[in-house]
């Protein structure tokens, strides 16, 4: 198989011919052409086969009511004793209620709640102590009047069910609906909007010793059969956010080569979410032990995803993120 990467650029001074990606901020004139055989040279625009090129500069449709074709912040609203940056700090009602709304007033688009710690080496939630966690802080918000979308971060169906019934309007799942056997068919039924997340494993062992044969095209193709397997399931394409899962089930070098190649995924044909915050491998570059102290690191590696045409950030800190996206666009 071949793949085509767009070489994003950014420039103000666009040359005649050059194709926006995703209807967004970002432009090409080439790519870079790879093959499983570790070939790879740059082409034209004009050397890419049809159906990718249409996936790359189609425009996306609104996800969540969100417009593409400016960035978003994705809020990370962890309702766990046990997450790695922000485990305990919101584990009470009234504490995530009250972040989730200090969010909001910080300029996130998307709220992301979660009930189940997806960090390395953490344990399972029961379906019931996640929906307890979980959906009273969405009820919560709904009664209160705050309208910015809401994301269910779960990998159990049971859970994603409550959850939109309760008005969240995405359903993210870090296995791209393999874990659970009922996540797609709950999927198709309802139709909400989806985020597929690459990881290749349970939380407690995804990070024992992770291998590919080439992790920028494994990660394409298992993330392009999940897309597949969705439109195929019923639910609409328009609908769908993918994720490479960024420290999910990868080393230092896996992390580095997939931000490289980011631009790659906008060959699907759906929004890309990246999320890095805070994560080891920033802290480990950046000289930083405590999650908290990664503020810079985080965004510096989401303007890079956001130069390349990434339409989600997946943050905790949203002030300093939306600042760092203001100040980056006022030099577009």
């Amino acid at each position: 198989m071949v793949y085509y990467r767009p070489i994003a650029q950014t420039d103000r001074c666009r040359p005649k011919g050059a194709l926006m990606i995703a209807g967004g901020w970002s432009w090409f004139t080439h790519a870079q052409q790879l093959q499983r055989d570790g070939g790879s040279q740059v082409v034209s625009i004009t050397e890419i086969p049809d159906g990718i090129l249409e996936n790359i500069t189609r425009p996306r449709d609104a996800i969540c009511g969100l417009d593409m074709t400016m960035p978003q912040i994705m809020g990370v609203l962890n309702v766990t004793p046990d997450s790695f940056s922000d485990g305990g700090q919101h584990h009470t009602f009234e504490d995530a209620v009250m972040r989730a709304k200090q969010m909001v007033e910080q300029g996130v688009t998307l709220l992301d709640i979660g009930g189940e710690s997806t960090r390395p080496g953490a344990d399972f939630v029961d379906n019931d102590a996640e929906i307890t966690r979980t959906v009273p802080v969405i009820q919560a918000l709904r009664s209160a009047g705050i309208s910015t979308p809401v994301s269910i971060d779960t990998r159990k169906a049971d859970v994603a069910q409550v959850a939109l019934n309760a008005g969240a309007m995405m359903f993210n799942d870090v296995t791209a609906f393999q874990y659970d056997p009922k996540s797609l068919p709950l999927a198709a039924k309802m139709q909400p909007y989806v985020c597929l997340m690459h990881s290749p494993s349970d939380p407690k062992t995804m990070q024992n010793n992770p291998r590919y044969t080439n992790v920028l095209m494994d990660i394409y193709d298992h993330l392009e059969e999940r897309v597949t397997a969705c439109v195929n399931a019923g639910l609409s394409k328009d609908h769908i956010v993918v994720d490479p899962g960024i420290g999910f089930g990868k080393t230092l070098d896996h992390n580095l080569q997939l931000i490289r190649g980011l631009s790659l995924f906008h060959g699907l044909g759906c929004p890309i979410l990246l999320g890095v915050s805070r994560k080891r491998f920033i802290g480990d570059l950046g000289n930083a032990l405590e999650p908290a102290d990664r503020v810079a690191g985080s965004i510096a590696i989401g303007l890079e995803g956001l130069r390349q045409g990434v339409q989600f950030l997946r943050v905790h800190d949203i002030w300093q993120t939306r600042q760092a996206i203001n100040l980056w666009q006022a030099t577009l």
